[in-house]
């Protein structure tokens, strides 16, 4: 099985990590397109010409079966035009855990962290409308411009991280919100940061199971293997190569990983 991950940094590790777990011994090619970050400031028109661009390149020099879009501004921007471009292919997109944030909640207080394309996007408005429509809950969005590129820059625990984090967060906290939703792939990352400020019982809901498990359903007429999985992990622009090593060695045991240059 061979699928292709994309995202615009190492956030969409989040979403590969997830899928190690659920479907073994897959082949795993992974752009992050850093020459481009982040897509959160780019146009739909931008983001889909990239997205198209390495879809191109994974079908040709991969060989792919699967493309899964590990980005919520790349899905908002292009998910509908890639699944009628690429029609033999699976095509899976990311979008926010509204529907399980709100199985969740106790207090019908529900956070939502994200980058600005995300949230003005009208598939994440679609999405917020048809799912609280009947679930009286209380929606709290916060635009976490600059933090993808903290994150990006392995400033994870770095005071300015947390001092950004803060003033998203405390309004959160003042007004009872109990589960944040985590907008951006990138945002798992942060997760001992968000607990931190909000305290260690709040549920952070990310998307990167519920894309595996997906993927899996998707693939149900593929051979699944007890082999160790392969992950490439290709680069278009600078990139911290030791927070990629963390990330994956943290998470991720056995298995061939490589890191390279997409352009070599």
């Amino acid at each position: 099985m061979k699928v292709g991950v994309f995202d615009s940094g190492i956030g969409g590790l989040t979403v590969v990590k997830a899928i190690t777990e659920v479907l073994k011994g897959a082949e795993i090619f992974y752009i992050a397109d850093t020459l481009f970050a982040p897509y959160g400031e780019k146009s739909k028109e931008q983001i889909l010409k990239h997205s198209f661009d390495i879809a191109n390149y994974l079908i040709k020099n991969h060989n792919i079966d699967a493309l899964v879009v590990a980005c919520n501004t790349a899905t908002s921007a292009a998910i509908k035009e890639l699944r009628e471009k690429f029609k033999d292919l699976i095509v899976i997109g990311t979008e926010p855990g509204i529907k399980p944030a709100i199985l969740k909640t106790k207090t019908k207080n529900i956070g939502v962290l994200a980058t600005p394309a995300t949230l003005n996007g009208e598939k994440y408005k679609d999405l917020v409308s048809a799912l609280s429509k009947d679930s009286q809950i209380n929606v709290y969005e916060t635009a976490c411009a600059g933090l993808m590129n903290q994150i990006e820059a392995g400033k994870i625990f770095h005071p300015e991280t947390h001092s950004m984090l803060t003033n998203w967060l405390e309004p959160m906290k003042n007004n009872g919100v109990d589960t944040i939703v985590l907008g951006c792939t990138h945002y798992p990352l942060i997760s001992e940061v968000i607990k931190d400020i909000m305290g260690v019982n709040i549920e952070l809901i990310e998307t990167g199971e519920a894309i595996a498990r997906r993927l899996d359903d998707l693939c149900s007429n593929k051979v699944h293997s007890n082999s160790d999985f392969k992950i490439e992990v290709f680069y278009t622009g600078k990139i911290k190569k030791d927070m990629i090593n963390m990330i994956l060695n943290d998470w991720i045991d056995g298995g061939k990983i490589s890191i390279k240059d997409k352009n070599e």
